[in-house]
């Protein structure tokens, strides 16, 4: 199978759970590398019980699910990880739309938990896979920015409206460091802000975990 971004990104996470061990501190509030793990394969293998992360009744399911994850060995369950469902192995085109982020996201939460992290340089290509999926999904990546908001690429220059309006804030920054600050994450690095002083503050202030 050809190493496409978000298989390749889901090795790297991988390895680096397996490098870490399961106690190992994430990005993700009160998660440790084996809640990440496990939250990953019930997303993947256990669907139904993963619409619990997006509907709240459902929370219980998705937590049993995660526990029963969790029981069984970090080891074998960062292993099962290592290789996409048999769907998504027969469906590459639906693991890349689906996976790139999740993969990229997690491995950051997993690289970044402890300090002496350094931002990675991503291949140019990596990087415009990225840029694209972010740029034509806009309105679902920008659905939790409380004001207008602009993405701007700094090694590029491009920009990519996320929440369309007047007067935006823009939001420039390497291309994986934007994403991340999208998914809500506070250990970024070399982002910068510029717009009208109260909407880059409420911006800064939104809670836009995912």
């Amino acid at each position: 199978m050809t190493e496409y971004l978000a298989l390749r990104e889901r090795i790297a996470l991988c390895d680096l759970a397996l490098a870490l061990g399961p106690d190992a501190p994430t990005l993700c509030e009160g998660w440790d590398a084996q809640d990440l793990v496990a939250h990953l394969l019930v997303r993947e293998r256990n669907p139904i019980s993963s619409l619990g992360n997006i509907v709240p009744p459902l929370a219980g399911l998705n937590a049993r699910a995660m526990e029963r994850r969790k029981a069984k060995s970090f080891e074998v369950q960062v292993e099962k990880l290592r290789t996409p469902s048999p769907l998504l192995r027969a469906l590459r085109p639906v693991d890349k739309m689906i996976n790139t982020f999740e993969m990229v996201v997690h491995h950051e939460d997993l690289r970044r938990g402890e300090g002496g992290w350094e931002p990675r340089d991503l291949a140019p290509a990596d990087a415009e896979v990225i840029w694209s999926q972010l740029s034509r999904g806009g309105a679902f990546f920008g659905r939790k920015l409380p004001v207008p908001t602009v993405l701007r690429r700094s090694d590029t220059g491009a920009s990519a409206t996320m929440r369309k309006g007047d007067h935006p804030v823009t939001v420039s920054g390497p291309v994986v460091e934007l994403v991340l600050f999208l998914f809500g994450r506070s250990a970024i690095r070399d982002v910068t802000f510029e717009g009208p002083e109260d909407r880059v503050a409420a911006l800064r202030a939104a809670d836009l975990g995912a």
